[in-house]
């Protein structure tokens, strides 16, 4: 039988990102971001998704420091032409050189330093074509969770969530990330992340239906982690 969810704070978001400790562990995620093949894990939900166009639009919660969606923007030039991003993150800690990066893909990088459930508070600013959320649900309780998701539904137009997902597999594999050489930040985070991660319906238990123009999906990706899917009627969508 699974846990249920145990949400726990976890040490690298109550470190400033100017701590060592905290540097080395934005690396060392980016090293976990392969091992959990996230990249390739975004590109399978996307076919999910079966867009009928390119998004124009991209919103990225919890961005960090940026370099996940660029290992994206590299992999679908140039069919993704003219990309306007938004990085929104608590900490501003996207360098220049990300920025650049990413212009030299043609996409237009906007960073936003904000409390992701302050975007969720307020009113629509505008609507993204895609909202993009990789290891990052799973900070939030059930009721902050609700209340990001209404966000997502108030300023999207199709939503994508890559998480941990709570099983045997992710919990032995969070127990071995050291083996990627990672420091004790990541290697304890990396065991509370999977303790708060997803299986099943869950995310869809916490998506706000307040009306039914929304589709959701939700599926597992190997070899740890759990996608959610969400598109507005309007938006083509692949089921089952």
């Amino acid at each position: 039988m699974t846990s249920p969810r145990c949400v726990r704070p976890e040490v690298l978001d109550n470190l400033t990102p100017e701590d060592p400790k905290a540097r080395r562990s934005r690396r060392d995620l980016r090293r976990v971001h392969r091992a959990m093949r996230s990249i390739s894990a975004l590109n399978h939900a996307l076919s999910r998704l079966r867009l009928a166009a390119h998004p124009k639009s991209i919103l990225e919660l919890g961005a960090g420091d940026g370099s996940l969606l660029l290992r994206l923007a590299a992999a679908v030039r140039p069919r993704w032409p003219g990309v306007k991003l938004t990085l929104l993150d608590r900490q501003r800690i996207v360098n220049s050189e990300t920025v650049e990066s990413y212009r030299r893909h043609g996409w237009e990088v906007t960073t936003v330093c904000e409390d992701v459930l302050i975007w969720a508070r307020q009113s629509a600013r505008q609507r993204y074509d895609l909202t993009v959320a990789t290891l990052f649900l799973h900070h939030f309780k059930e009721s902050e969770l609700r209340e990001l998701l209404r966000g997502v539904v108030s300023q999207s137009r199709a939503f994508i969530a890559i998480e941990p997902r709570r099983e045997m597999l992710a919990k032995v594999g969070s127990r071995l990330i050291g083996l990627l050489g990672t420091n004790a930040v990541t290697r304890e985070d990396a065991v509370k992340s999977v303790d708060a991660g997803f299986i099943d319906d869950e995310i869809t238990a916490a998506w706000p239906f307040t009306d039914k123009t929304w589709w959701t999906q939700e599926f597992r990706v190997l070899p740890f982690s759990h996608g959610f899917i969400a598109a507005q009627n309007n938006v083509r969508l692949t089921h089952g």
